[in-house]
C-alpha cells in the first residue's frame, strides 16, 4: 500500500480476504486509522466486520479517495454504527 496524503480519514478496499472470510469482505470499503507502527511493518488498521479496529497485513488493500458524497456517506454510517 503507498503512504498516506495527510488527511484525517482513511478509506481502503479489500481486494484479498483469504483465510479471514467473517472479517473482511471482498471489494467493501473499509475505514481505515492511522497506525504508523503498523505501516512501518507493512500492516494496516481497519475497522473490519466485527466493527473493532485490527491489523491486517497492507497488500490486503488498495487505498482509494473516494468522492465527496461517498465519504460523507462512509463517515456518517461509521459515526451511527
Amino acid at each position: 500500500m503507498t503512504r498516506r496524503k495527510s488527511r484525517t480519514t482513511h478509506f481502503a478496499v479489500c481486494v484479498d480476504n483469504r483465510g479471514y472470510p467473517a472479517s473482511l469482505e471482498l471489494h467493501k470499503i473499509y475505514r481505515v486509522l492511522p497506525d504508523e507502527d503498523a505501516e512501518a511493518e507493512g500492516d494496516i488498521r481497519v475497522i473490519d466486520e466485527s466493527g473493532e479496529d485490527y491489523l491486517y497485513s497492507a497488500s490486503r488493500f488498495v487505498e482509494i479517495e473516494p468522492p465527496q458524497t461517498v465519504r460523507r456517506s462512509l463517515l456518517h454510517a461509521s459515526k451511527a454504527a
